[in-house]
């Protein structure tokens, strides 16, 4: 299914906007063993928590017609936040920690939303993307579909 080579240490991390797994190859590329070093979370709260009122109105020029102003969806500023926080986790470990290569698997809009918040060296070390949801999978399933 995947054409991707895990080298030995490489790091595999596995997000969307609400879960990320941060783990290293501890096997090599055929035989891989996936340990997690570092999980994060984003609580999943429910929109009216998150967000403020009922959405605003607005008038026209006239003064008699008036309509909805969009609202806010705060489940996508949320997700946007908490990429925001891998990516920065991502660019803390990868200057602490030897990391050999990066192996990004993520849904294509949380692909889109991390990339362009890792450093350069970070995105230096990317040495392949997958647009593919695999965090609410067990890491022994997690390694069969990249292994696959």
């Amino acid at each position: 299914m995947t054409d991707v080579k895990i080298p030995w240490k490489s790091w595999v991390v596995v997000c969307n906007g609400a879960k990320a797994l941060i783990m290293r190859n501890a096997g090599d590329a055929t035989l891989m063993n996936l340990k997690v070093l570092e999980t994060l979370t984003q609580p999943n709260e429910p929109a009216r928590e998150l967000g403020a009122d009922k959405p605003g109105r607005s008038h026209t020029a006239d003064g008699f017609s008036r309509s909805a102003v969009e609202e806010t969806d705060w489940h996508d500023q949320a997700e946007a936040q908490f990429l925001k926080h891998v990516a920065e986790k991502l660019d803390e470990l990868a200057q602490e920690k030897d990391a050999p290569g990066i192996i990004l698997v993520a849904p294509p809009k949380a692909l889109g939303a991390i990339r362009p918040a890792l450093n350069a060296d970070t995105q230096a070390a990317i040495s392949a993307e997958l647009a593919k949801d695999y965090t609410n999978m067990p890491v022994d399933e997690i390694e069969r579909h990249l292994a696959a």
